[in-house]
This record gives structure tokens, C-alpha cells and sequence, in this order.
């Protein structure tokens, strides 16, 4: 006969239905027995129990506490606008957590190492001017200021900053969903990005089902993040920031990088082809359109006006593409071959437990495996 929990807590049931973003009458309607228990009418088993905190996404152990427990993200999160600041949904605070733990695995094993610290890390902390920290950048990466030129597209443009980027010894991670469940969306209006900072290995997160676009200017405004030394997060609705000195900096230290002032007006005054000035300064034309927002060469009104149909289309085209694709081509993206790189150095150096590895890659098995050897040198 089955062992039956008996000590079930009707508040931390609904706390876990709830916090999952589930309404508690629709989620008691589609799981009646689920109700009978807090009613008191039936007692789960274990393995039911069990079934339960995997549909809520919540530790077993949860169930056998007296009240919620406090979860706090660890970094700051910034919302265009008056939404609050202090709570994200689930699927955010996990991807939170599963970039956290790389992390502090990665610090940990380039400490061990002796890797020096990153010496650009919080260098301009406490400076504002936005224009000495994009040079600094460009310095850094080892870009000219027309970098982007000798790129035939915007989306070539992306894929080579990203590559600069990594090579510095920040990770990067490009995912829309927690881990490789494609059952946990991380919708863009609430999660563009967010960057966690240290001094040995910054990790960058963007949310990949965002439109590229936005994905390049979140990159950036991520990466004045680190020059400044602050872990945020942001939704950056209409790719606007949030009121906020810091996130304010930020924005004007991407926007300067991707589309540089002077150049900018110049070539403004001669043509004011959104189109054809995102081809010549090979970023997206939802940048070009920002660039003259802030440059006040635009209303709002115009910006939005533009934002709003490049997103619809945008949104349009993504419903009408096959939802299929290379898995492992997209998993060096999720993961960042750099990062895996570093796990199977530390496998390989008997430092690293194969069980261990699988969770920090969300890797698993022959799936592992094959990814290491077929893919991880081929950058």
C-alpha cells in the first residue's frame, strides 16, 4: 500500500500553485484532486506529491514548510515605467539562479586556476561620461570605431560583437526558455536581458526570443553594465530604458557604440532613410530609429509609431517560421562555448564530476557528449 503524506500545508500549496503564475480556480479546475488535499477530502501519496512540485517547479522538500520561503533575486531588476522592481515570474528567477550557479562554479575554477581578474570590470564605476567609457570599450574589444562596416548584414554585425565579447573572457548566453525546457518561455516583455557582474567572469543574458534587433542594443547595454561594476536586470519596454541614472548611462553608452554621433547627424542630414542608414551603419533599423529618438531628431510619436509595426511584422514573420532547427547549434548559443569549454577542461582535469557537468550545461548524457566532441572546437 502507498505511503500517503498527511501533514499537507494548504498555504504552501497555493503559494507554489500561484508563484508557478498559475490562477488557483483555473489550475483546481484542470487538477480536482489536487483540491480534495487542501480540502482535507484526500491525502496525496508520495510519488502524487512528487508529480505536483515538478508541475510547480518547486524542491520537494517545499511542501514540508510552515510558511513560503523568502526568494530574492540577486541583482536589481529595472522596469520601463512604474512596474515593480523587486519580483520577477519563475521562469526568470530560474534562469537567474541556473546563470548564477555557472557562475560561481566558473569564479571558483578560475580562481583555483589563477586566472587574473578582469581588469575592465567595473572601471568607470561612479563615472558619467558616457563617450570616455565607449572608447574604452572599442579599446577593449579591439574595434574601430567602423567596425560594423566590413560586415555584409546587421545580423553578421551581431554574431561578430558577441565573438569580440567572449573573447575578453565574458560569457555570453542567448536563451528564451529555462535551460533546454521549451515549455518555460521567458516572455521578452518581461526579461530583455540581465547581466551578473564579478570581477573574473561576467555572464551576460539575452533573451533570444526577443527580435535581434533589440537583442544587439541589450548586448550593449549589458556590457556598460560591467564597465560600470552593477548586476541589473531590465525589460527596456520599447527599448526604453528605466528611470534609473545608471540605466540611463547605460543606454547612452550602447547607442553611442552601435551608431556614433557625429557620424550619425551627418549622414542624417544627408538622407533620413531609416532603411538605408541601418544598411550603411550595419545595425537594425529599430537602432537607427532609436538613435534619432534620442538625438531628438524624431517625436516619440514617430518612435513608437515605428517600433509598434517593426515588432508586429517582426512577431508576424516569427509565427510563420518552423519551430524546428539544430539543437546543438542552438545549444552553443544557449550555453556559450566558451563556458563549456571551460567544464570540459575541468572534466578532462579530473577537477569536475561528469554528473556535475551535465547540470551546469543542462546537458545530459550522449547529448553531452556528442556536443563536446562535434561541436566544442568548431567556433
Amino acid at each position: 500500500m502507498a505511503t500517503r503524506v498527511e501533514n499537507i500545508n494548504s498555504d504552501i500549496i497555493n503559494w507554489a500553485i500561484t508563484r508557478a503564475g498559475n490562477v488557483l480556480e483555473e489550475f483546481y479546475m484542470e487538477n480536482p484532486d489536487v483540491l480534495d488535499w487542501i480540502e482535507g477530502n484526500k491525502k496525496p501519496t508520495i510519488k502524487q506529491l512528487e508529480n505536483f512540485t515538478h508541475k510547480v517547479h518547486v524542491p520537494f522538500g517545499y511542501m514540508f514548510m510552515d510558511e513560503p520561503p523568502e526568494e530574492e533575486i540577486p541583482i536589481p531588476f529595472f522596469r520601463t515605467g512604474s512596474t515593480p522592481r523587486d519580483k520577477v515570474s519563475l521562469n526568470v528567477y530560474h534562469t537567474i539562479q541556473i546563470i548564477k550557479d555557472r557562475q560561481n562554479w566558473l569564479t571558483s575554477y578560475l580562481d583555483e586556476s589563477d586566472y587574473p581578474d578582469l581588469n575592465f570590470v567595473g572601471k568607470y564605476k561612479g563615472v558619467f561620461d558616457y563617450k570616455s567609457i565607449v572608447n574604452d570599450i572599442r579599446i577593449t574589444l579591439e574595434l574601430p570605431v567602423n567596425w560594423a562596416n566590413k560586415h555584409n548584414t546587421w545580423e553578421e554585425a551581431l554574431d561578430y560583437l558577441t565573438l569580440k565579447i567572449e573573447e575578453t573572457g565574458i560569457i555570453v548566453n542567448f536563451n528564451g526558455i529555462v535551460g533546454n525546457n521549451t515549455r518555460r518561455k521567458i516572455l521578452v516583455e518581461e526579461c530583455r536581458g540581465f547581466v551578473l557582474v564579478n570581477s573574473k567572469a561576467p555572464f551576460l543574458f539575452i533573451n533570444s526570443e526577443d527580435a535581434k534587433a533589440a537583442q544587439m542594443f541589450t548586448l550593449l547595454h549589458e556590457i556598460a553594465h560591467i564597465w560600470i561594476g552593477e548586476s541589473a536586470g531590465f525589460d527596456n519596454k520599447e527599448m526604453l530604458p528605466a528611470d534609473d541614472p545608471i540605466e540611463l548611462l547605460c543606454d547612452k553608452i550602447a547607442a553611442e557604440f552601435l551608431v556614433p554621433e557625429m557620424f550619425f547627424k551627418e549622414r542624417w542630414d544627408v538622407s533620413q532613410n531609416i532603411k538605408h542608414l541601418s544598411k550603411l551603419f550595419k545595425v537594425s533599423p529599430i537602432v537607427i530609429s532609436r538613435r534619432a529618438l534620442d538625438l531628438n531628431l524624431i517625436s516619440k510619436s514617430s518612435f513608437f509609431e515605428f517600433y509598434n509595426n517593426y515588432i508586429a511584422e517582426f512577431k508576424r514573420k516569427k509565427e510563420n517560421q518552423s519551430s524546428g532547427g539544430n539543437f546543438y547549434a542552438t545549444a552553443k548559443k544557449r550555453i556559450s562555448l566558451r563556458f563549456v569549454n571551460y567544464v570540459n577542461n575541468a572534466v578532462n582535469e579530473n577537477n569536475l564530476l561528469y554528473r556535475d557537468a551535465y547540470k551546469l550545461t543542462s546537458l545530459k548524457g550522449n547529448t553531452y557528449e556528442k556536443f563536446v566532441n562535434e561541436y566544442l572546437f568548431k567556433v
